[in-house]
């Protein structure tokens, strides 16, 4: 922190009020303006575009230089070298694990896969054309009614079960969603497998059926877990922090930011891309779209293109670019969208429109396209989105409990009536 002082002046010769101006190891400076209530102002900041709303440790991002930092690794060092585990562990402790830490936390997450057997019944009580984030959501809010015997908040033993239990059992409930809505056996976890592997099992694989994994989808899958694990203090994740501020239990807390998650503004996004590909129909459009795109009075959005904290390029895309291309030549699929979906990015890329504005494909763009094909629908992208996310939720929820905090209560600048008399209703 550095020792810097800061004034505001309210009108001309008034006494400036002073504020400490904190410094990060990265980052611009912050104003800190806890102090301000106290002379009878608060500040004014729609979205909290220009409020640091927590101080934490766990993820660092640039967007003008297109920068990701998992408690100080690049994110393409992680998908590269990393998996999803060592990275969960990562941001839970603040360090990556040697081999046996490694081990327990990866014996730990994996022994632990299996959800009470009562959920099964819980299932049954949603409709089967229900939309799976719906009943991940219900799910997720409904398990501190099995597993209420780590809820108190305040014990760090407690905090430390519930995460693990988070981890370990989002694959298996993510899975039940997709076997329930299309009308299939549920597919119990097999511990011998990674958690991407049991995660494939889990969706494609029957009692009648068990085909191995292949070795490529599972680390698409993978990378696509570690390049969504976190992503700073994002609508979701602040939401996890909101919640969890008020001491609820963990499973409320992730519940909630599964809510905020499925929002089309939020987690959306990679099955915009889809039905915005759907929209164009075939490449011969893609000349028209293209002018739609650019024209500032046409509503049509060119989804899975720029983002809104990266401002350069989001270097999440760059492994996902690659992942695809693997995933792709892999499995040799004819298919018409992704055809399509290659030949927008490629006239995207080469275009000086897009390149002067720096709207390269995003992440959304190609973890999409991959999903799409390996036979994931995209009713279940935000899920998937939800499940790796879920160890950026935890790692926030642990930071904040870990430190004194207070509830979180955002004030509002009033513009309604002033105070006013009530009229009887017989003479309105």
């Amino acid at each position: 922190m550095a020792d810097k002082k800061s004034q505001l002046i309210i009108e001309e010769g008034a006494a400036p009020i002073e504020f400490p101006v904190l410094s990060g190891t990265l980052g611009p400076d912050v104003i800190d303006v806890r102090s301000l209530i106290a002379s009878g102002y608060f500040t004014y900041d729609p979205g909290f575009m220009s409020t640091a709303s927590c101080e934490s440790k766990i993820t660092y991002i640039d967007g003008d230089k297109g920068i990701l930092l998992h408690r100080g690794y690049p994110i393409e060092e992680l998908a590269a070298k990393s998996d999803y585990l060592e990275t969960c562990y990562l941001l839970i402790h603040g360090e990556l694990p040697n081999k046996a830490q490694k081990d327990e936390f990866v014996n730990t997450i994996m022994s632990h896969t299996m959800v009470n057997e009562q959920l099964k019944s819980f299932l049954n009580g949603f409709r089967r054309d229900a939309h799976p984030m719906a009943v991940l959501c219900g799910i997720v809010g409904a398990l501190s009614a099995f597993y209420y015997d780590s809820l108190d908040n305040d014990n760090p033993k407690h905090r430390e079960i519930s995460a693990h239990r988070l981890i370990s059992k989002m694959p298996t409930i993510a899975a039940m969603a997709y076997k329930y809505s299309v009308g299939q056996p549920i597919m119990y976890p097999r511990n011998d497998l990674s958690y991407a592997e049991n995660f494939l099992h889990m969706m494609f694989n029957t009692p009648a059926e068990i085909k191995p994994i292949n070795p490529v989808l599972a680390r698409a899958m993978e990378r696509i877990f570690i390049l969504h694990a976190d992503h700073e203090q994002n609508a979701s994740t602040s939401t996890v922090r909101l919640t969890g501020s008020t001491g609820a239990n963990p499973f409320a807390c992730i519940a909630a930011g599964i809510a905020a998650l499925w929002g089309p503004a939020h987690g959306g996004a990679n099955e915009a891309v889809l039905l915005m590909l759907d929209e164009i129909g075939d490449a011969s459009n893609i000349d028209k779209f293209i002018a739609k795109a650019k024209d500032k009075n046409d509503p049509f959005k060119l989804m899975g293109f720029g983002h809104r904290v990266y401002k350069n390029f989001d270097p999440r895309a760059q492994v996902m670019k690659q992942t695809c291309d693997e995933v792709l030549s892999e499995l040799g699929i004819n298919d018409p969208q992704l055809d399509l979906a290659m030949k927008l990015e490629e006239y995207a890329l080469n275009d000086p429109y897009f390149k002067e504005r720096n709207l390269y494909p995003n992440v959304d763009f190609y973890s999409g396209i991959i999903l799409k094909a390996i036979g994931i629908p995209t009713s279940m992208f935000t899920v998937i989105f939800a499940m790796s996310r879920t160890a950026g939720w935890i790692s926030h929820w642990l930071e904040m409990l870990a430190e004194p905090h207070k509830i979180n209560r955002p004030r509002q600048l009033y513009t309604g009536y002033t105070q006013r008399d009530y009229t009887p209703i017989d003479k309105r």
